[in-house]
């Protein structure tokens, strides 16, 4: 009996990521997990409150009260927070909760971003990626993993996702139709990535998880037409 395997994968070898700044630690429980931008200040979770931070200066703007253990992310009007085992929808102007959904991987979520109008939830241990319904929660489809996730972004309709494993961490672009890693970008030993966000200034932000640090990343430069 003839049998068929799929054909191996290429290993895409990894570069240095280069970091390019390096604020905090910041008021808090001691550790930066969700992180989003509005396209004027990139937002951190930190525990019980979430943090407006000026990119440019790293100081705090704004703070709101409201717990954050995982993703964070922004649809253009509204922050979305993981908070144990549910995603709030929050008013940035006010920290007013307007809705609330449960989380895909029911309190083993990590890094959450907006896209093509839905949420995109890590789920760590599980290594998976699932889009859902913001309104109901309803998976959509889910995006296999071969590494745990952590942050997850979407920018220049590239999906990038944070690996942490131990000591070593990642940026990993990959195919959002397989998971196929496409590139990666090694960070320093000893460096983690919990909460990952892109700006429109050619940055990542990446959370330094329990160290309580916010780092920006340089993007790789794409050719131009």
């Amino acid at each position: 009996m003839n049998t068929r395997t799929s054909p191996a994968r290429k290993e895409v070898a990894a570069q240095p990521a280069e970091i390019v700044h390096e604020f905090g630690p910041f008021d808090g429980d001691g550790s930066v997990a969700g992180v989003s931008h509005d396209g004027r200040n990139v937002w951190a979770a930190v525990g019980t409150r979430l943090l407006a931070i000026d990119p440019a200066s790293g100081e705090t703007v704004r703070v709101l009260e409201r717990p954050g253990d995982a993703g964070t992310a922004f649809d253009g009007t509204h922050l979305y927070q993981i908070a144990e085992s549910r995603i709030d929808r929050i008013d940035p102007a006010t920290g007013q909760v307007l809705h609330t959904i449960p989380a895909p991987g029911e309190g083993r979520d990590s890094g959450m971003a907006w896209a093509e109008g839905s949420l995109w939830v890590g789920e760590y241990r599980e290594r998976r990626i699932h889009q859902i319904d913001p309104e109901t929660g309803k998976i959509l489809r889910s995006i296999e993993s071969d590494r745990f996730v952590t942050g997850v972004t979407w920018v220049d309709d590239e999906l990038w996702h944070g690996v942490w494993e131990g000591d070593e961490s990642e940026l990993r672009r990959i195919d959002p139709a397989d998971g196929a890693v496409l590139e990666r970008l090694r960070m320093p030993e000893g460096i983690g990535v919990s909460g990952l966000e892109a700006d429109d200034d050619g940055l990542f932000w990446c959370g330094g998880g329990g160290g309580g640090r916010l780092r920006a990343v340089r993007r790789p430069a794409r050719a131009t037409a």
